[in-house]
């Protein structure tokens, strides 16, 4: 007896082709960590609520573990492991100076969900960064620093594009 049929998928991933099979109610979250070896996707809840899956789809944030894989077919996936590579992203080097950073469960969901934010958003107040951090979750922190680092990746990302 054979298991649940699975299908070929080709997903654009960081700028990479991958090719994987998977059945077709399979989570994106679970592709990117058993298949493709990308594990900076954290799943935490599973029902959307935490934001520690968040990766960029098509430039967007989304919750891989809302999503199956299927569903993800034609779409650009940017996750965690795209940041940073050269050097830390502005949002992971104020993380770092700020002290945002504890467990470091979070923080992959809360680097990839500011990056984009910030681009859409670059003179934020403390307030529009509490309200566009209340999709992430963070159990150890208390957020004073995680927004003191925003904040700063803000003023860094305004200074250098000036």
């Amino acid at each position: 007896m054979s298991g649940p049929p699975t299908i070929a998928l080709s997903l654009r991933i960081n700028g990479q082709a991958y090719r994987v099979f998977a059945e077709p109610r399979r989570l994106l979250s679970d592709v990117l960590r058993e298949d493709c070896g990308l594990t900076g996707t954290h799943v935490g809840c599973e029902h959307g609520v935490c934001g520690a899956c968040t990766i960029l789809l098509d430039g967007a944030p989304a919750r891989a573990c809302l999503l199956y894989a299927v569903q993800a077919q034609g779409s650009d996936i940017t996750t965690i492991e795209a940041f940073g590579t050269d050097r830390l992203s502005p949002v992971q080097q104020a993380l770092h100076e700020e002290h945002g950073l504890q467990c470091g469960f979070c923080t992959p969901g809360i680097v990839v969900t500011m990056e984009a934010w910030l681009s859409e958003n670059p003179d934020p107040t403390e307030s529009e960064v509490r309200e566009a951090l209340s999709g992430n979750l963070c159990r150890c922190t208390g957020y004073h620093n995680i927004v003191s680092a925003v904040m700063k990746a803000a003023a860094r990302r305004r200074e250098s594009a000036a």
